[in-house]
């Protein structure tokens, strides 16, 4: 797996796509994929504390699947700005 720091761990039927917290504020990254497909996954990379992505290699593409955390409405306004400044 491509990415800063990446493991991926077993549980069920799921792989868990994990990375460790490469920023201070990082609320952490997982993406989930069913044990079937896994091994169509080409990579999967930690983009920032809140985006990451995997490419997977379809039957005639392949398919990117990406994965963001942004900010609710219960969250101040300052953090919904700077969300939207990076």
């Amino acid at each position: 797996m491509g990415g800063t720091k990446g493991v991926i761990v077993r549980a069920g039927d799921y792989n868990f796509f994990l990375w460790k917290k490469k920023w201070k504020s990082s609320i952490g990254n997982t993406i989930s994929i069913h044990h079937k497909i896994v091994s169509a996954v080409k990579t999967a990379e930690l983009v920032s504390d809140r985006v990451s992505y995997i490419v997977m290699r379809g039957h005639w593409c392949y398919i990117i699947v990406l994965n963001v955390h942004a900010p609710s409405e219960e969250k101040s306004d300052d953090s919904k700005d700077s969300f939207m400044r990076n």
